[in-house]
């Protein structure tokens, strides 16, 4: 093989660029920093406690975790928890399971996605309210961790077996982050995001609660409009009015809605009129994109799939990965074989449930929806 010039090019740079004992990334290198000494995290703790304002959460030390641990000598307790979910696999299939539209152009959001833009709203009102930037961050990037695959029809193939019934929000934060030793602070973000849960005990989870619902609210809409499911003149006037039809003004309208509310009030919250406009437009996608027939039959295949892999898991336990976690005291009441099933399944992406369906289960291509099964 040729090692072509940009392949001779990209191998000089291998190591750098040595001069007078230190290395530099480029030959040129002309920017200059001058630290007076190194920002170490006891020094960020005490500037946290400076700027944030009351109420909003401060980190100190380790955090408070199951497992106590050492402090980190630069990042805060909240930016480890952050950085632990990016790394995580979890974090990493979010990218192959779906959010709302399966059938896959360039644009279509992922979990991923969704979880990214979650937390840039999020990153947004925390800024605006002065509440902590690390641990909005981790929670938003964990929200969704505890999704199955085909979307929110996993929750409803997954209740017949979780005694009290199947969230993501509560499996995300007790079993599917619970290896990673989290803070009590973002678990409890995490497990009590969802507006049908209880609330969360700090302001960043509430901020993460608003900045999920207006991330997806605008942007399974933009999603849909690039499908041709929906098109901008169905919105109702209610929502064109107070927030636009577009996703950036949308967005815009609905952050600072909360921020402004929210610095009056001293609580986590939206201005009426915008509220009620977000509402119709949650209203609206319910209506036209998420309870359409094509979405209905999607979330049936969904559950007739997952629902036939537990069970073929729970029948033949020689067949899930080993050594397997001990989920069974994160589910209580649940059978350890059942538990280790549902695991297993729900952390399956799209692709890789429905090719095991097909192998496993001999589900024919034709019942998958178009964009999950192989090859398309």
């Amino acid at each position: 093989m040729t090692i072509t010039h940009r392949g001779l090019l990209w191998a000089s740079t291998m190591r750098g660029h040595d001069q007078d004992g230190v290395s530099f990334a480029h030959v040129d290198t002309r920017s200059e920093v001058f630290v007076r000494e190194p920002m170490k995290r006891e020094e960020r703790e005490r500037l946290e406690r400076t700027v944030l304002s009351v109420g909003a959460a401060h980190a100190e030390g380790a955090g408070r975790r199951d497992l106590a641990e050492e402090a980190d000598e630069f990042r805060t307790c909240f930016e480890k928890d952050r950085d632990r979910i990016i790394h995580s696999p979890a974090f990493r299939r979010l990218a192959g399971k779906t959010q709302v539209v399966v059938y896959p152009t360039d644009h279509q959001r992922t979990r991923l996605t969704h979880a990214l833009e979650v937390a840039q709203v999020a990153g947004a009102i925390a800024r605006g309210v002065a509440a902590n930037p690390g641990l909005t961050q981790a929670i938003a990037l964990g929200h969704d961790c505890g999704h199955g695959p085909g979307g929110h029809a996993s929750e409803d193939a997954f209740d017949a077996y979780v005694p009290g019934g199947y969230l993501h929000s509560v499996w995300g934060a007790d079993v599917v982050l619970r290896p990673l030793n989290l803070c009590q602070e973002t678990l409890d973000g995490i497990r009590n995001h969802s507006w049908s849960r209880p609330a969360p005990t700090t302001v960043e989870g509430e901020i993460v609660s608003w900045a999920d619902r207006i991330a997806y609210c605008a942007h399974d809409l933009e999603d849909a409009l690039h499908a041709g499911i929906v098109v901008a003149d169905q919105l109702p006037h209610q929502v064109t009015t107070v927030v636009g039809s577009r996703r950036s003004q949308q967005l815009r309208v609905f952050i600072t809605a909360v921020i402004t509310a929210t610095t009056r009030e001293h609580r986590v919250c939206m201005e009426t009129d915008v509220a009620a406009a977000l509402a119709a437009l949650r209203q609206f996608n319910y209506e036209r994109i998420y309870m359409r027939d094509e979405s209905v039959a999607q979330a049936e295949a969904v559950v007739a799939v997952l629902r036939g892999l537990v069970d073929h898991y729970i029948a033949h336990p020689d067949l899930l990965p080993q050594p397997a976690d001990d989920v069974a005291d994160a589910v209580p009441g649940c059978d350890l074989g059942v538990a280790r099933a549902v695991a297993y399944v729900a952390g399956m992406t799209d692709r890789f449930a429905f090719e095991r369906a097909e192998e496993l289960l001999g589900f024919d291509p034709a019942q998958i929806p178009v964009g999950i099964g192989r090859g398309a």
